[in-house]
């Protein structure tokens, strides 16, 4: 009798946990990917995530620091897998130390160029005192993050370019059926180079904050995006983004959002469709 009652106890015990596993919700990002294009002000960070997977593109700038940390957290965000810096400016690698210094990071990539500046400076101490190495990234490469997620490096193809922009990490990432191409501060005379390969996408990240510099007009047809992305600072003193690039935006019937009028701006994709999730902070 003892025994038949103890084997109901344990049947039960089974089937109560087998219930609470049920109701456990499963991660939200195995099938979706999230682009977060974060408004850091007048600079520039996107987190991506998918499965377990979380990659920081830039960093922002120094004084946002804390507002991007802030952020990342609230995304359930406690380790960087990878972290891509698309060249030494102030504004893409500006709260790169202070997210060291409170966040893991597994692996950092960049061109393979320093900056005599502050940021720089102290960005490398922190590298040293964490034992953490840079890996450069020169193109043509091909990386493949996770099962889901691949990325093809375009640019820089050099080591040495008279402009600071034009070492910018430029490349395209590619999930199901949609690719996203992220430029940094890449120059027209990088969007020439970029002609001859397969740069199309659906998603495009503006380069240089939508600078007159930068999104030459067969730069644009080229890549034919459905969706461009601006990230720049309410009433900066650069005049970003430019008005020419924003008829041109509009005359190709390209959807344009910006952080510094959506705030931050998430892209929800899955296999079949893409949805828009804007946060003003």
């Amino acid at each position: 009798m003892k025994k038949c009652i103890y084997k109901n106890y344990i049947i039960i015990f089974i089937c109560i946990i087998f219930s609470l596993f049920l109701l456990i919700p499963k991660n939200r990002y195995d099938k979706e990917l999230l682009v977060h294009y974060i408004d850091v002000g007048q600079g520039e960070s996107i987190l991506i995530q998918n499965e377990n997977l979380n990659i920081l593109i830039d960093s922002g700038t120094e004084d946002t620091s804390a507002k991007l940390l802030n952020y990342l957290k609230k995304q359930n965000v406690h380790n960087l897998n990878y972290v891509f810096l698309t060249h030494p400016h102030d504004d893409h690698i500006g709260g790169i130390t202070y997210i060291l210094k409170n966040m893991k990071i597994d692996k950092i990539f960049s061109p393979k160029i320093t900056a005599n500046t502050p940021i720089f400076k102290n960005f490398a101490k922190e590298l040293n005192s964490k034992n953490i190495k840079i890996d450069p990234l020169i193109a043509p490469k091909t990386m493949k993050l996770n099962k889901n997620i691949k990325i093809e490096v375009f640019s820089p193809t050099k080591d040495y370019y008279d402009n600071l922009n034009n070492y910018s990490l430029v490349f395209k990432l590619n999930f199901k059926n949609y690719n996203f191409l992220f430029t940094g501060d890449a120059e027209k005379e990088i969007e020439n180079e970029l002609l001859n390969l397969d740069i199309k996408s659906n998603i495009l990240k503006i380069g240089h904050h939508g600078s007159k510099t930068s999104s030459i007009e067969p730069f644009l047809d080229k890549v034919n995006p459905d969706i461009a992305i601006i990230s720049c600072g309410l009433g900066n003193d650069y005049g970003h983004p430019n008005k020419t690039l924003l008829n041109n935006l509009l005359d190709r019937n390209i959807k344009l959002y910006r952080t510094d009028l959506n705030g931050s701006i998430t892209l929800i994709c899955d296999k079949n469709s893409i949805k828009i999730k804007k946060e003003k902070s």
